[in-house]
Parts: C-alpha cells; sequence; structure tokens
C-alpha cells in the first residue's frame, strides 16, 4: 500500500506483509524510477520482534528489504547500492556474505558499502539499505 505522494510524486511505500515502524520513519519511497529502502534489520513481520540467530537476523534483514523491493516490481537483481551496518565487522561480515552469496545466487551483486558501528537499534547487530532501480509502469 502507498501513501499520498508527495507534490512533486515521491510515494512513500508501506506494502502488506512488511514490517510496521516504530518511529518517526517510513519503510522507503518511490522517487521516479527508483526506490530507496530504509535500514532493514532481522526483525520477523508477523510478530515486529528480532529473529533469534546471527544468520538468520541477517537473512531476514535482506528479506525484509527484498518484500519492500518486490512490492514496487523490484528484485534484487535490481539493486542498485546497498549500505550494511555491523556492530562487529569480524564476526558479521562473513555472514553478510554468505547470506548475499544464497540471496543474490552467486552474484553478480549490488555494490556494497559495509561498516562497523559501535551500536544499532534495540543493540541489533546488523542493518541494510537499499537503492532500487524499478522503472515506473507507463
Amino acid at each position: 500500500m502507498a501513501l499520498a505522494p508527495s507534490p512533486n510524486g515521491v510515494k512513500t511505500l508501506a506494502p502488506a506483509g512488511a514490517v510496521k515502524t516504530t518511529g518517526t520513519w517510513d519503510l522507503g519511497t518511490r522517487a521516479g524510477d527508483f526506490v530507496y529502502i530504509a535500514g532493514m534489520r532481522g526483525i520477523d513481520p508477523k510478530t515486529n520482534a528480532l529473529v533469534a540467530g546471527d544468520e538468520a537476523r541477517i537473512r531476514q534483514g535482506f528479506l525484509n528489504m527484498q518484500t519492500i523491493a518486490q512490492s514496487e516490481g523490484a528484485s534484487l537483481r535490481d539493486c542498485v547500492r546497498i549500505v550494511v551496518y555491523v556492530t562487529d565487522m569480524f564476526r558479521f561480515r562473513p555472514l553478510v556474505n554468505k547470506v548475499q552469496e544464497e540471496l543474490w545466487d552467486k552474484g553478480p551483486y549490488p555494490p556494497r558499502t559495509i561498516v562497523e558501528v559501535h551500536r544499532l537499534n534495540q543493540d541489533d547487530i546488523f542493518e541494510v539499505e537499499g537503492t532500487f532501480y524499478a522503472p515506473v509502469k507507463k
């Protein structure tokens, strides 16, 4: 479901099956042919609670991003850039790589920036945001 667009046509995204926001932010927006997705974490959309297990949580974050992209007609292959935040590069980067390899079927992969941060919301371990190319259907 999309909310009312901005005066310039930026559409806020809140698709069925996605996580629910908990503050003053939205899941994503469409601006022309691009979809911008907010930082997604390993939250189960059915319960809005963090999933258990490091790899499962990382996978769920990517799947949450995928749900929003798919709601606008984009696949993971349409991702033009991702930014990943982890709280321990040594521990979590290999898991991010493993999950990406699975979800992107061994590539090609989008350009990625991965950054180690001191802390994430709810003391989580991982967050991913993405930009997708999804031409508007005419």
